[in-house]
């Protein structure tokens, strides 16, 4: 730990990081006590805490959640579509999440496993703070990634820019804060992690050692990165082949050996995937059977509406990025020392 503290590892650029990382948690923490406060909790993070709990207590052996059978899950949907929330997921798919995994349920109970709090009205406050926790840290651990790969990039000025980006986006804080918002953090930082560890293991084949055994914590890293992603979100599937691609791209001359460490951190990720199941094989196989990995509409392109409405959301989740995005593609495709890691 002394060793780590050097002005070589950790001198000005760090602190000045760190103040940014704790204004940013500052803002986090104050929506999180705005929405800890009796009624203001929606029934769609209950929902969350009540699946994650179930799981937890009995390994996996619920992860199907019968409408029939659960009536009060069904009263619970119902009573969050009059109020304007999301019909929990799983009640609309045969009793399965089509877009999450069990992990992404676990995440979100396990700060009750190590502080139990009983799911009741007067504990709402309490279970609010728990539940934030998981999403508190990964924004944090997110925003440290985002500035160490700026920095690297383009030298601290860079990381500054977008360290400053991101600690000042309503959308992040609102996603890490659960201010009436679905906890996406966590599937952020694995995409994030999966795409810029794959750049990363890239770059190492260009010396001449090993590749499996020498690289074997990032390819760890990588498995670790997809299955956080995908088990967030099973939409995230396509970082997977972007993860890939990006592998050949950087290391032409080592393909073969780019392929063989993404397939070992594939294998890893779906190893990770399967333990969110408890190691059930039918409860993984009906999870994944019933999972939507692609639910796209192609109508959708054709439809003007839809982009207003990412153009809306892109605005209200960070000013600043709405308008920066267009001089960063413009840039990216325009100037190819741009494209190069």
């Amino acid at each position: 730990m002394v060793r780590f503290f050097t002005p070589e590892r950790f001198g000005r650029p760090q602190v000045l990081a760190s103040c940014l990382l704790l204004i940013f948690l500052a803002q986090c923490l104050w929506l999180v006590g705005r929405g800890a406060r009796p009624g203001s909790m929606d029934l769609a993070e209950i929902y969350r805490l009540e699946r994650g709990t179930a799981l937890w207590d009995r390994r996996g052996s619920e992860s199907r959640v019968d409408p029939r059978a659960a009536p009060s899950d069904q009263e619970k949907g119902n009573s969050a579509q009059e109020s304007g929330l999301s019909r929990p997921p799983a009640l609309e798919n045969r009793g399965y999440d089509a877009h999450h995994s069990p992990l992404w349920y676990l995440i979100a109970a396990a700060p009750l496993r190590l502080s139990p709090v009983s799911l009741q009205p007067e504990n709402i406050r309490a279970l609010h703070w728990l539940a934030a926790l998981p999403y508190l840290t990964f924004g944090l651990l997110l925003g440290a990634s985002l500035w160490y790969v700026a920095r690297r990039l383009f030298g601290n000025a860079g990381g500054y820019v977008a360290l400053a980006l991101y600690c000042f986006s309503p959308g992040i804080a609102r996603s890490c804060a659960l201010w009436f918002a679905e906890p996406e953090v966590g599937a952020a930082w694995g995409a994030f992690g999966a795409i810029f560890t794959a750049v990363a293991v890239a770059h190492t084949l260009y010396a001449p050692r090993e590749v499996i055994l020498w690289n074997w914590r990032r390819i760890v890293l990588l498995g670790l990165s997809l299955a956080l992603a995908v088990g967030s979100q099973f939409s995230l599937i396509i970082v997977v082949p972007a993860a890939l691609a990006f592998m050949l791209y950087l290391a032409p001359t080592r393909r073969l050996a780019a392929l063989g460490i993404w397939g070992v951190g594939c294998g890893i990720a779906l190893l990770f995937l399967y333990a969110s199941y408890f190691f059930q094989a039918r409860a993984f196989w009906q999870g994944i059977r019933h999972a939507s990995f692609f639910g796209i509409s192609w109508r959708a392109y054709a439809m003007p509406q839809a982009y207003h409405q990412v153009l809306a959301q892109l605005g209200q989740s960070s000013p600043a990025v709405a308008l920066a995005l267009p001089v960063a593609l413009i840039t990216y495709f325009g100037w190819r020392r741009a494209r190069y890691f």
